[in-house]
Order: C-alpha cells, then sequence, then structure tokens
C-alpha cells in the first residue's frame, strides 16, 4: 500500500506542473482570443458610428447604445461583455496610447500592470 501511494504521489508530483503550465497558456490564448473578437465588435461599431467608444463609455458600448451614438445599430457582442480568464474585467482606453485604435488589456494572473510569463499584460496593439 505505501508503494502504491508512493508511486501516486510521484506521478503527481512529475505531471501537476506540466498541466498547470498548459493550463496557464490555455488562459492567455483565451484573453488573446476575447481581445481580438473585441476589436473585431469594435471596428464594426467604428464602421457604424465613425468612432470608437470613449473610455467612460467603455466595452458596453457595444452591448447597450450609448446616448451621444446616432448610428449606433448594435448589438455588437451577443452575449455579457465576459472578464478576462483570470476573472477581472479587461481595461478598456480610447483615444488609446498605443495607435488609433483603443487600448485593451488584461493583467494576467497577478492582476498588475507589466510582469512576465503567465503573470505579463494581454494587450490589444501586440501580438504575441
Amino acid at each position: 500500500m505505501l508503494v502504491v501511494v508512493t508511486i501516486i504521489a510521484l506521478f503527481a508530483a512529475l505531471v501537476a506542473p506540466r498541466m498547470l503550465r498548459r493550463s496557464d497558456a490555455a488562459r492567455v490564448t483565451a484573453a488573446r482570443a476575447q481581445i481580438n473578437s473585441f476589436m473585431t465588435a469594435l471596428g464594426a461599431y467604428k464602421l457604424d458610428t465613425g468612432t470608437f467608444p470613449t473610455t467612460e463609455e467603455g466595452l458596453q458600448a457595444l452591448r447597450i447604445k450609448p446616448a451621444e451614438a446616432n448610428q449606433w445599430q448594435g448589438p455588437y457582442l451577443p452575449q455579457d461583455i465576459p472578464v478576462d480568464p483570470w476573472g477581472r474585467p479587461y481595461l478598456y482606453k480610447y483615444p488609446g496610447e498605443h495607435g488609433d485604435e483603443p487600448d485593451l488589456i488584461s493583467l494576467g494572473a497577478d492582476g498588475q500592470p507589466g510582469g512576465e510569463g503567465i503573470n505579463g499584460d494581454v494587450v490589444s496593439w501586440k501580438s504575441q
């Protein structure tokens, strides 16, 4: 019985870290996919209204018509605005600091700006 428990413990010690790394990579991939989806919806919003939603209007403008958006033809997303894979809202800023499009950011696993690996930010202006 002790040998079986030892084998299971060794197996868990070797396999668990690999599985967790794949889970972390899947979250980063999911955040990237959601940001790309938002950017597509924001492009459709801009085609209809002539501009992107302001920082104050945020991503909710893709679901609920802002008062100033006369040509709004939404909703531009089929469901409510999702949170990032770590359970936090995406950060939205327009005008952005990285070109003519809005800045969209997921702060990664640690929820803090910057970082590397799983704690690194997933951003709209870089394809990773």
